[in-house]
């Protein structure tokens, strides 16, 4: 199972997205290999509201027709929420939001280790990033 964060999310709908190629090639090979993929329901609210705002109606209705099917979600419980937010408020960073927090105590929960993400927070907490980006030298 791989944990769907909203930044790789975006970037396969957004072809004007920095990230957009490398997304939609792992998007692509995800599809293809039936990988069992998690979203909770912070990221479809985080993603549904970037993709309202930033690239339309239309755009809205097809992450919601035919993106948002093929995931497994996690509903965030009051004590999830609670436990994230106490996260983001003893990180005390501006840039680390209650969704991330919220990302990782799911993957924590659920044992995961990896996520398809451009997020480097996720990198920070330990978390396996897709698609694995080479180090330059």
């Amino acid at each position: 199972m791989i944990f769907v964060d909203t930044s790789a999310l975006y970037a396969v709908l957004d072809r004007s997205d920095a990230n957009h190629a490398a997304a939609k090639a792992q998007w692509s090979g995800l599809m293809q290999g039936n990988a069992l993929l998690l979203v909770s329901n912070y990221v479809l609210i985080e993603i549904a509201t970037l993709v309202q705002n930033r690239l339309g109606m239309e755009a809205l209705r097809a992450l919601c027709d035919e993106v948002v099917p093929v995931f497994a979600i996690h509903w965030i419980t009051e004590v999830e929420h609670n436990q994230a937010t106490h996260a983001v408020l003893s990180a005390n960073r501006r840039q680390l939001s209650l969704v991330d927090c919220s990302s990782f105590q799911v993957m924590r929960q659920r044992g995961l280790r990896t996520a398809f993400a451009f997020d480097p927070h996720f990198g920070e907490q330990g978390f396996e990033l897709l698609p694995v980006r080479r180090r330059r030298h």
